[in-house]
């Protein structure tokens, strides 16, 4: 089979049809949205799962209302090695006609927890407009992803009829913000109704909010719980201390270790990925990542190498005596859960292997280590070489009237490895609605208005345009 070419497009008078279509629907999609945003389905066990079952029928409702699909269904996969289900999952599909690609487009209905609601100017799961953005949990993340597929569907739909040939398949996972713990099974599960010729993932963001980004390169993740133990029982620390290292001392000198003066990660085995990257200063840092006056940011060389190329590592949690229960006590015992980053090229497994010999090797005062919960996902460096991508690129072009940007990103989506995986044909498209300033799993997550109308206008580019390929 012959590649089709990257530069093709459909008749001026049919893609200014779809582009009216699109900007039509952009305020019945937002309202959509806002519905979406309102319940506030959290995979964690810990919140009330009804609520993500009403976000999936929610979602289920949404694409049968396209009429684009053959079949919508709300399904479920086991969690391997337990007697779990995961979370519900809507999958929608339609068969591709007359020799049509096929598209599977990908985004998730779970949300991160809200976090402390006094953070928040407006409450979380109450959809708000102002200065040009949708506030609200999941606004950003993602589900805003899922509107941006439905509101491309119905535009193509209404404006190619009977004429839509392209197969597609839309896959509305129920649990990334939770692991993805049943997502290899459900692809295991339901391999021949997801099987696609490119696969769109909305996950991720763009260079701004009016340049588009084609994410091309994504950090793998090396997360576990690392125990720490000193004593066999908790003692005074004024009878004691001095003489005796408590665990939380222990921990602070190991965890020290991770990293040199700068910043940087000081962990022998961990890899760095040697690739150029676009200007970017520290003033721009500063403003998208807010920085406080006087904090100057942590590691060496370019900025972006920092963030898409190299390493990182973050105590994202501990376990130790509260403040409020502070006592003059030499603690036993000190938990934390370290989050790495893998840059692309290296694998999780070897990551972990190194952080892991690195503190056995640094544990000081011969403390005792044990590691647990490790949950490893690989880095994705795409092809950029291949039909769909260009297809892409100029879609996203005319779609927001401007040269996407090829984007390295620090963070991971440890799932595509098993997209790889199980569909090595397919071409992976990751784009996305953030921007800089989405502050996607934090207080105020917002989506800017106008990016969503540009990713809306250039999903129902791309996907008129493969509608014109015979495969």
């Amino acid at each position: 089979m012959t590649s089709p070419s990257p530069s093709v497009t459909a008749s001026p008078d049919l893609e200014a049809a779809v582009s009216e279509a699109v900007a039509t629907g952009i305020p019945a999609a937002l309202a959509d949205l806002g519905d979406l945003v309102r319940i506030p389905g959290i995979a964690w066990p810990a919140f009330d799962q009804d609520q993500l079952v009403r976000s999936a029928d929610a979602v289920a409702a949404l694409a049968e209302g396209t009429g684009v699909f053959e079949s919508v269904r709300v399904l479920r996969a086991a969690v391997p090695g337990t007697d779990e289900l995961g979370q519900p999952a809507v999958l929608a599909t339609r068969k591709a006609r007359n020799g049509k690609p096929t598209i599977l487009l990908y985004a998730h209905h779970d949300v991160q927890p809200p976090g402390d609601d006094a953070l928040w100017e407006t409450p979380p799961f109450e959809p708000t407009v102002r200065d040009g953005r949708l506030y609200g949990r999941g606004a950003a993340d993602d589900k805003a992803g899922i509107m941006a597929h439905l509101a491309s569907l119905r535009a193509v739909s209404e404006t190619l009829g009977e004429d839509l040939d392209l197969g597609v398949a839309l896959f509305i996972e129920g649990e990334e913000e939770y692991g993805s713990r049943s997502f290899g099974q459900f692809l295991s599960d339901n391999e021949d109704a997801l099987r696609a010729d490119a696969i769109v993932v909305a996950d991720s963001g763009n260079w701004d909010s009016q340049t588009p980004g084609l994410t091309v390169s994504l950090r793998g993740a090396a997360r576990f719980t690392l125990t720490v133990r000193t004593l066999d029982h908790a003692s005074h620390s004024g009878m004691f201390g001095g003489a005796v290292p408590d665990s939380m001392m222990a921990t602070i000198k190991l965890l020290a270790t991770l990293w040199d003066e700068q910043g940087s990660v000081a962990v022998d085995g961990l890899a760095a990925r040697d690739a150029e990257t676009p200007e970017y200063g520290e003033e721009t840092l500063r403003d998208e990542a807010g920085l406080l006056p006087g904090v100057v940011p942590a590691g060496d060389g370019p900025i972006l190498s920092r963030i898409w190329n190299k390493p990182s590592i973050t105590v994202i949690g501990i376990d130790a005596t509260s403040v409020a229960a502070a006592s003059n006590t030499l603690s036993p015992e000190t938990t934390v859960v370290v989050s790495a980053r893998v840059a692309p090229g290296q694998s999780a497994q070897d990551a972990y292997a190194a952080l892991q010999e690195h503190l056995r090797a640094h544990a000081p005062f011969g403390a005792e280590l044990t590691f647990s919960d490790v949950d490893l996902g690989n880095a994705f460096l795409v092809d950029t070489s291949g039909w769909a991508v260009g297809l892409a690129r100029g879609a996203m072009a005319d779609g927001y009237g401007r040269e996407a940007v090829d984007l390295g990103v620090g963070g991971s989506i440890p799932f595509i490895a098993d997209l790889v995986e199980t569909f090595p044909g397919a071409q992976i498209l990751v784009t996305g609605v953030e921007d800089p300033h989405s502050r996607a799993h934090s207080p105020n997550e917002s989506l800017h208005l106008d990016t969503f109308r540009h990713a809306v206008a250039t999903e129902a580019l791309l996907l008129t345009r493969m509608n014109e390929i015979t495969l």
